[in-house]
């Protein structure tokens, strides 16, 4: 039997959670994209107001001035000729995304960056600003009132921060102006692609489709891509996904180990397997004393006091002295059991799991990070 393993190896955690596993199923929709449904990025510049006293300095950030020189003008203030100083403004770049079939008048979330030295972002207000595509069309404009998760609090000797007060968000603060056009209903074949992609998997999409219509209607390409021929279907193409997007498909999960040396964690997948190997596994303490000796002349005689070094080394081994033989092809189960034989901690236990795939005894994918 294979088990599949959560081996939660923080430091100072010597547990293990392990359960039996079936083969995993996940709906069609949560493990492939739709060839053309995708978001697009949006950018823009825009001022913020109202903050209090946080906002960019003209001397650091020339640009703020300019920016609002220019919009007082839009709106029919002239302040040609005038210094103006404003401590309450700040520039920013928008960012958003237009999500894919968005239509005019909806509503998307927008977030705000400070690009100048404000310190806070905190109850600014984003005023008008138009946000464009990589084509430099202007697809939305967002305009409210910013929410910012970050603190920044100042007094006169001291200053806490928590968080990026300097960043936030304005929720539905953009309103769609143009939709991206795409006509998906009037195509004649669909393309799924896999997120991870995988020969086994392909092909199991490929049968349950096909099982589902009774007649072929997918192919699999490539291990990425399964291609659906639509021609001849009385059904829309937006009715067909629909209705194929939550059949069930067993995953295929490559086999692979991933260790965090950040958190001390390591996950091993299920289909970890090794060859005939033994490990020992043992740790040397190295202690050493330094005790320095004053000498002294004696009263009264010519000389200087000389400090003289003495050092005290200690080599202890401690931990197990055990030998673990683990046979050919074994399972995870018994991988993990040999290891706590070994009464190993979760780092050393890192440390042999990198030293079996360095020997060519472990079969999966080794990721470090």
């Amino acid at each position: 039997m294979k088990w599949s393993v959560w081996l939660v190896a923080a430091l100072g955690l010597t547990s293990l959670l392990w359960a039996p596993a079936a083969h995993a199923q996940a709906r069609i929709r949560d493990i492939v994209n739709v060839e053309g449904v995708r978001q697009n990025d949006l950018v823009g510049y825009g001022i913020v107001v109202g903050l209090n006293g946080t906002g960019d300095s003209v001397r650091n950030s020339p640009f703020t001035e300019d920016s609002l020189t220019h919009m007082l003008e839009r709106l029919g203030v002239n302040v040609q000729g005038e210094e103006i100083k404003p401590k309450n403004v700040a520039a920013v770049l928008v960012t958003a995304s237009l999500p894919a079939f968005a239509r005019n008048g909806s509503s998307i979330d927008v977030s705000v960056s400070s690009i100048g030295d404000a310190s806070s972002l905190e109850g600014g207000t984003l005023i008008l600003t138009p946000l464009k595509g990589a084509d430099n069309e202007v697809y939305a404009v967002a305009q409210g009132s910013i929410i910012v998760s970050g603190i920044d609090v100042k007094a006169q000797a001291a200053r806490e921060t928590r968080g990026t007060p300097t960043g936030g968000s304005v929720p539905n603060g953009a309103r769609i102006e143009r939709e991206v056009n795409f006509e998906f209903n009037q195509r004649d074949s669909i393309v799924l692609a896999l997120r991870n992609p995988d020969f086994t998997t392909a092909a199991r999409i490929e049968d349950t489709i096909n099982a589902e219509f009774k007649f072929p209607i997918a192919s699999m390409l490539d291990p990425g891509t399964v291609q659906l021929d639509l021609r001849g279907m009385t059904d829309s193409p937006s009715r067909l996904l629909a209705s194929i997007e939550n059949l069930p498909v067993t995953v295929a999960s490559p086999a692979r180990i991933v260790i965090d040396e950040k958190s001390g964690t390591i996950v091993l997948g299920e289909d970890v397997t090794i060859s005939t190997v033994a490990i020992a596994q043992g740790n040397i303490s190295i202690r050493v004393t330094e005790y320095p000796v004053a000498s002294q002349p004696n009263p009264f005689a010519d000389g200087e006091t000389i400090v003289l070094p003495r050092s005290d080394i200690q080599i202890t081994e401690t931990g197990s002295r055990n030998i673990a033989m683990l046979k050919p092809n074994v399972t995870l189960s018994q991988l993990i059991d040999g290891l706590n034989a070994l009464g190993v901690s979760p780092q050393e236990m890192a440390d042999i799991i990198r030293a079996m795939k360095t020997a060519g005894a472990i079969h999966a994918d080794l990721v470090i990070r």
